[in-house]
């Protein structure tokens, strides 16, 4: 068991159960996957740029990136069916937890002028996506390797029913957000 699900386990379920009257323990709150994305616009163009998101990606996630394909051609952006247009991962059970953990407590506060989380990232359901514009913040990445600052999406998906269950989860778990 890693340290952020032993802290859910022991601190934030009880909690959110006591706070929201849940009567069962399966009506609490838990986390279900995390989706990590790099689209690159420019990966058309350059596969060097592709592989290494891949490379990049794999290292942070600590799984192997899939490479993802445009579904339509776009004749504005010059881009046909098929074409290589970024990459992504999903993470489950222990890595996981790893990764937020990681996020949580390493990358964001290597933010520059890191003032907190936004909240508007909430999608009604509870799921949470969060917009990092340097990868480089985290510590599998070494700066001095990178050729080109390639930004991120992290989804939190979560079983909570609405945006005050997940947003309570995730400040029980430590997420930054403003204040």
């Amino acid at each position: 068991m890693t340290r952020l699900e032993q802290i859910y386990a022991e601190k934030v379920a009880p909690d959110l159960k006591k706070e929201f009257g849940y009567t069962s323990s399966m009506q609490i709150p838990r986390l279900s996957f995390v989706s990590l994305n790099m689209g690159l616009g420019e990966a058309s163009n350059n596969n060097k740029l592709i592989e290494e998101a891949v490379v990049e990606l794999t290292a942070i996630a600590g799984q192997k990136a899939v490479i993802t394909r445009a579904r339509k051609s776009i004749a504005a952006f010059k881009l046909r069916e098929g074409m290589p247009v970024g990459c992504r991962v999903t993470l489950r059970r222990e890595r996981m937890w790893d990764f937020l953990d990681k996020l949580i407590n390493f990358a964001l506060p290597r933010v520059r002028d890191f003032r907190g989380v936004p909240d508007r990232g909430f999608d009604g359901r509870g799921n949470f996506t969060l917009g990092i514009r340097e990868h480089s913040i985290f510590p599998e990445i070494n700066v001095d390797r990178v050729e080109h600052v390639k930004g991120m999406n992290v989804t939190i998906v979560t079983t909570a029913g609405a945006d005050k269950e997940g947003k309570m989860m995730l400040d029980l778990l430590g997420m930054p957000f403003k204040k």
